[in-house]
């Protein structure tokens, strides 16, 4: 297989050449760059092993020239431009596998000088495996040896594209799907290993996953299946038990719906900030976050007969109103009123999950969360033009099981035994907002409590796999809440110095000065002092209620 590999690497457009003369220093744990060299790597295909199962089909090489790397605004994403960026090589690798007629592009992002033996693999969002934008350039920035895919899976600037799920025949793409859930993660931390060793002269020190969304799912299902891929992975705001969440995000379209009433934007709103402003104070500050939406007992029939404005007009919140909104927060339920999953956080943003439709008529619809969508029209109905508004209650409980049933060994990255993570020597931070509008943080909360509960209970679970929820951020950042600063750093220091974060320092900008906060560990959670401004972090402290 070496052989064929170096063949096929050799009639890529760029001819495979030698790599130039490179000396590199042995790097120790959080060393900065020592790489000795009289000439940069050159920045041609190298050969690569296939992974197991899988086929290469082409290595190509482009030299980038770095300084100020620009991205244009995509319509999930603002423009943005990273500076300072070191000269880089950007081989892309495309595999197949046998039967499957697949392509999955793997590209490796490597920096010509400033490398720190490190590799870092980039995860994904929605329905978007791989990052080959910013992040990448950030982790070649960041003396990273960069790596992400696209899984075979068509690209475009929306990430919420799922028509390759779905054959001409009405039939599910079993390779793209096993492709998007386990096998190319797993695939890119095989090649991009592989490929840093080819362009350096010498195998990589230290390997971490960083994602958020998609991106902490991927993470999560690279440390149940492959342990030995990273020694570290940076999961956050993880769609873990995917085949759950992917359907119960859609309840409130169809609570919205079956109930025959859609209240405004607003509204919804006027209910959120009632909320936060019932429970703010509960956790000993008013700071206008409600640190534990879980434990906020706000009744939004309380609101009932307020007046709120509407773009000039005067509403009054109404029963229907209420009962919606009760529903939302409640989550959905079965036939029988038993809880399926956690409802949206008291305190988040609706908009994403709940958000109204108002059509040029005046005519209002509940649009539902793309992403729960996209899975119940292309994964569980096989129809992409499906009318999820016509979903039922039994529907959507019927579909909730097939989810569970026909996905859960695919993609649900449920299961709780991280036991060879453990052993590996693997180390795991996530950190989760309170205020997730788009993936409630109670399916990553019951999923750690699950793992403590096969594992010997939190300070065992601890010694691996730390959770910290960070009260008042939004979905993988954002909202009033501050924002863990460094937490892939604090990462790299657990794995390579032994040194276990106590805490992950945070801060938001709000009302023109900063705030700061230090989050802390589940078991434990931040909680005010009782004394001190309410903006800084020394005036918070970690304990266990």
């Amino acid at each position: 297989m070496r052989l064929l590999t170096k063949l096929i690497a050799a009639a890529a457009p760029l001819a495979l050449i030698p790599l130039g003369g490179i000396a590199a220093a042995q790097l120790g744990p959080g060393d900065p760059a020592q790489v000795v060299s009289t000439a940069a790597p050159t920045c041609s295909p190298v050969p690569v092993d296939a992974p197991p199962g899988s086929m290469i089909e082409s290595v190509q090489a482009a030299r980038k020239p770095g300084g100020t790397v620009t991205f244009p605004a995509t319509p999930f994403s603002p423009a943005s431009e990273i500076t300072g960026v070191p000269a880089y090589c950007e081989i892309t690798v495309t595999v197949t596998h046998p039967g499957a007629n697949d392509h999955v592009k793997v590209v490796v992002a490597l920096p010509e000088t400033g490398w720190t033996g490190r590799l870092q693999a980039i995860g994904g969002s929605a329905y978007a495996a791989g990052n080959f934008g910013a992040p990448l350039v950030q982790a070649v920035k960041d003396g990273y040896s960069g790596v992400t895919t696209d899984a075979g899976v068509p690209t475009s600037d929306n990430p919420l594209e799922t028509g390759w799920a779905v054959t001409t025949d009405g039939k599910i793409n079993t390779p793209l799907v096993t492709n998007f859930a386990t096998r190319s993660v797993h695939e890119e931390a095989l090649i991009g290993k592989d490929v840093t060793q080819e362009f350096y002269g010498r195998s990589i020190t230290y390997s971490y996953w960083n994602g958020c969304s998609t991106g902490g799912r991927q993470g999560y299902s690279e440390a149940q299946n492959h342990p030995d891929d990273f020694d570290g992975i940076l999961a956050n705001a993880p769609a873990v038990d995917w085949t759950r969440f992917a359907v119960a995000t859609l309840w409130p379209q169809v609570v919205m719906n079956q109930d025959h009433h859609f209240p405004s934007n607003c509204v919804l709103n006027a209910f959120r900030q009632a909320a936060i402003a019932a429970c703010d104070a509960d956790d000993g500050v008013a700071n206008g976050i409600v640190d534990r939406p879980d434990e906020c007992s706000y009744d939004p029939r309380t609101l009932v007969g307020t007046k709120v404005l509407c773009e000039g007009e005067e509403i009054t919140v109404t029963p229907a109103d209420a009962e919606v909104m009760r529903k939302v927060w409640a989550g959905p339920t079965d036939e029988r009123g038993r809880s399926l999953w956690p409802g949206l956080p008291k305190g988040a943003d609706p908009a994403w999950l709940a958000g109204t439709k108002v059509d040029a008529d005046g005519t209002p619809s509940a649009p539902g969360f793309p992403v729960a969508v996209a899975w119940v029209q292309s994964f569980l109905q096989k129809q992409p033009g499906f009318d999820t508004s016509t979903i039922t209650y039994r529907q959507f409980t019927e579909l909730f099981r097939q989810s569970v049933k026909e996905y859960d060994d695919i993609i649900g990255t449920a299961d709780p035994d991280l036991s060879d993570f453990r052993r590996s020597g693997g180390k795991l931070i996530t950190f989760v907002g309170s205020d997730d509008q788009l993936i409630p943080p109670g399916g990553t909360l019951d999923y750690r409590n699950q793992v403590e509960r096969r594992m010997g209970g939190a300070e065992r679970v601890n010694d691996f796999y730390r959770l910290f929820l960070a009260p008042g951020v939004e979905h993988c950042g954002g909202g009033a809440g501050p924002v863990p600063e460094n937490p892939l750093g604090a990462l790299v220091d657990w794995v390579e110095h032994g040194k276990a974060p106590a805490t992950l320092a945070a801060s938001t900008v709000a009302g023109g000065r900063t705030v700061t906060r230090d989050l802390c560990p589940l078991p434990q959670v931040s909680r005010y002092s009782g004394a001190g401004d309410p903006a800084a972090a020394s005036s918070y402290r970690c304990t266990n209620n």
